[in-house]
């Protein structure tokens, strides 16, 4: 007992440490842009007197950026998910020659690096005059939404069980009445998974921003925090606040959809 008990400690005295590790990051920008404007390595561990100019600075100039990045995010989620959801429904239910092979397919456009994408893209782009255009950007990231989609969308389908699908065929329901009414809404967990992960994705997003936008028309927040490094600074309060501001849909989305994504997450290997 007292072994077990000491383990325990230490485990999570470890646990603590490297959770403190970890958020340290985080503490030190929302501590850099309370700061005054100059020098943040001059501030405190705690500022006494918190300044809000950087957050002030911050909206009026990357307030766009951050507009940007949302619609942005939320288009390529629809996109991804719209095309995302039949195809794991098909893949995880019909009887199709080849599954495994379309699988394959769709793993492999995972491996493929980025920049080969968007540089690809960016010829099709200017030929399609979709350069500057939160379309082309949408149409990028969903690249990356989809196949993840696929991917979490039909392990979690491949667990609905068959005779569900069947009693409603028998009552009548057509293959995409039976998609809409009983797999989609059975599926909620992965729907929501694959929506917040297709979300960072894109909202994190650098290498299709850089490379498909070369005006400040459509710009999402990450291109403008790269731009803001070079103009800003003497002014890291503004820059660290943007950062803090870029941070916040992301974090509140995973605390609001934790429990969704656990049990998305998880579906496929409990089948």
């Amino acid at each position: 007992m007292k072994r077990s008990s000491s383990r325990g400690r230490i485990s999570t005295i470890v646990g603590i440490l490297l959770l403190a590790l970890m958020l340290f990051p985080v503490y030190w920008m929302v501590n850099a842009s309370l700061q005054p404007a100059g020098n943040t390595l001059q501030g405190g561990w705690f500022p006494s007197h918190p300044d809000f100019s950087g957050y002030l600075t911050a909206l009026r100039d990357q307030g766009r950026n951050l507009v940007t990045s949302l619609v942005v995010a939320l288009g390529s989620v629809v996109l991804s998910l719209g095309l995302a959801a039949p195809a794991a429904y098909a893949l995880a239910q019909f009887r199709i020659r080849g599954v495994n092979l379309v699988l394959f397919g769709v793993l492999l456009t995972q491996m493929v690096p980025s920049i080969v994408v968007a540089n690809a893209l960016y010829s099709v782009y200017n030929d399609l005059g979709l350069l500057n255009s939160y379309a082309g950007l949408v149409f990028a990231d969903s690249t990356a939404g989809v196949p993840f989609a696929i991917i979490v969308m039909r392990s979690f389908m491949l667990s609905i069980p068959r005779e569900i699908v069947e009693a409603a065929r028998v009552d009548g329901a057509g293959r995409l009445r039976v998609f809409r009414a009983v797999v989609l809404p059975m599926s909620a967990n992965a729907l929501v998974t694959a929506a917040l992960f297709t979300f960072l994705f894109t909202w994190s997003d650098f290498l299709f921003a850089l490379t498909l936008t070369t005006t400040g028309t459509v710009q999402p927040v990450t291109l403008g925090i790269y731009q803001y490094l070079g103009a800003q600074t003497d002014h890291w309060n503004a820059v660290m606040a943007t950062a803090v501001l870029a941070s916040v849909p992301a974090a509140v989305l995973l605390l609001v959809a934790q429990r969704h994504v656990t049990a998305g997450a998880t579906s496929g290997s409990l089948r």
